[in-house]
């Protein structure tokens, strides 16, 4: 698996506090690298400046040919035109109730049981993200929920799982992850700060 192949199965994560350079630039420089698709998760906007920033990233995306997936702020993905959303459970049921799966393509949800993965294909969720898988960081005082956690959101939903946390651009990583039943892995560290 050559680096080109490990990049069809990513999903880029973003998270602006963890560039060293202008964010947009960041981002234009992971596109480059043309992950699966991009989501944009700034959750410390609020819904007007997340707009701003996703019109943006929107067009970066655009420019690379990789798919443009907003987080949380369905209705900010809805003026732009961007039909794919990343949503966290309570916000996907919160979309259902409003019957919004409509007016989107891609619908991801997070997860971090096996319940919550069942529950989130049910509301109409068309891929998950769950972990998180390795130790990150990002959470250093929960352990992670492992590669067998893994195999099991993988066996009870038939949508695609992407794994999340502590995920490198490491070939035997990404291996052991769709070994696992995923389709692929979810990366925002790393790529927050590659050239």
């Amino acid at each position: 698996m050559c680096r080109e192949e490990i990049f069809q199965n990513v999903i880029a994560v973003s998270n602006r506090k963890l560039c060293t350079r202008p964010f947009p630039e960041q981002i234009e420089i992971v596109c480059r690298h043309r992950p699966q698709s991009l989501i944009l998760r700034e959750k410390d906007l609020n819904e007007s400046e997340y707009g701003k920033l996703g019109q943006e990233v929107k067009e970066i995306c655009k420019k690379y040919q990789v798919t443009c997936i907003y987080h949380t702020f369905y209705e900010e993905a809805k003026k732009a035109g961007v039909r794919n959303i990343h949503l966290p459970l309570w916000k996907l049921e919160e979309l259902n109730e409003e019957d919004g799966q409509r007016d989107f393509d891609l619908i991801g949800a997070s997860i971090h049981s096996v319940e919550e993965a069942k529950k989130a294909e049910k509301l109409g969720a068309t891929y998950l993200t769950a972990g998180h898988i390795y130790e990150t960081g990002c959470k250093p005082d929960l352990p992670p929920r492992g590669l067998n956690f893994l195999k099991e959101v993988c066996q009870v939903v038939d949508i695609p799982v992407y794994a999340i946390g502590g995920i490198r651009l490491e070939k035997q990583q990404i291996a052991e992850i769709q070994k696992a039943g995923a389709r692929g892995a979810c990366i925002m560290s790393e790529l927050m700060k590659i050239s």
